[in-house]
């Protein structure tokens, strides 16, 4: 008797039934996971039977807490959903709670997440007025780094990825944050970062120049201003050519998407139809 057609028929009826990877979604900041629910039901809608996960931590004024306490208080729920699943999960962040998964990526390196999409994230940093405005109502972005480069300042989220090209020296001085998850700072933890990005099979990275709060918009694809403001796209960077932080090996190895997308601002991102059928569940495999 034969077994290995009968094996293999198994197989294909084992992979068809066990539908799509479970889902985390990250909300963005002074939110909550209530304003997900749109894009978790057009995922259930699109891929049935998927376990689509919207944590609720540190939602509403809590989400200005400090980043590595939400990573690791928020990261300790996605590493238990993962222990669940071992068959491996994919990960959104929107806004804020993009930055936030990548940061539970490099401090959980042995993660199972297969697909990590960011929506719309500062992760090159963050450098803005309007930002400022939908919770400092009076500080400018010209200003700002007197409080966010200080020790009280880096008791909030926004000071721990607030990037002021015109004080580059402070920021690396004084932020505890991004400087090291983006591996410009070298720690004891600085492999490990690296490794919990190119364990990834797939980063998509999704932005568009309509965003009007993620300033500069490339940002979201880690691209940053220099000294005069002029933007510097992610490739162009010393930091991607020697691949500190190892989005040039996803590069080479066709494991990063950099997607642009016109006519969506920023609060649109997560409930736009179009981006999520287009650019988000094509990728939820």
């Amino acid at each position: 008797m034969r077994l290995f057609p009968l094996l293999s028929l198994i197989n294909i009826i084992y992979v068809h039934c066990s539908g799509y990877r479970p889902v985390v979604i990250v909300h963005g900041i002074m939110t909550g996971n209530l304003t997900l629910l749109h894009l978790a039901s057009k995922i259930k809608w699109e891929h049935p039977d998927t376990k689509v996960y919207v944590p609720e931590r540190f939602a509403g004024w809590s989400s200005l807490l400090p980043m590595w306490r939400q990573i690791l208080e928020l990261g300790e729920d996605i590493m238990n959903i993962s222990y669940n699943h071992p068959e491996g999960i994919n990960l959104i962040g929107y806004s804020q709670g993009g930055l936030i998964a990548r940061g539970i990526l490099e401090a959980f390196p042995d993660h199972n997440v297969k697909t990590f999409i960011s929506l719309s994230a500062p992760q090159g940093g963050q450098y803005g007025t309007q930002f400022l405005h939908l919770f400092f109502k009076n500080m400018t972005k010209n200003t700002a780094y007197r409080l966010f480069y200080s020790k009280l300042g880096q008791h909030t989220s926004v000071g721990n990825y607030w990037r002021d090209p015109h004080h580059e020296k402070l920021y690396l001085k004084y932020s505890n944050f991004l400087p090291f998850v983006n591996n410009d700072e070298t720690c004891p933890d600085t492999m490990y970062f690296k490794l919990g990005i190119t364990n990834l099979k797939k980063l998509v990275l999704i932005g568009g120049p309509s965003d009007g709060v993620i300033s500069p918009w490339q940002s979201s694809h880690f691209g940053y201003y220099d000294d005069d403001e002029n933007v510097l796209e992610l490739k162009d960077q010393i930091s991607f050519q020697n691949d500190v932080l190892g989005l040039k090996t996803l590069n080479d190895s066709n494991r990063l998407e950099i997607i642009s997308v016109d006519g969506v601002t920023h609060f649109d991102w997560h409930c736009n139809d179009s981006v999520i059928d287009n650019y988000i569940i094509p990728y939820l495999d």
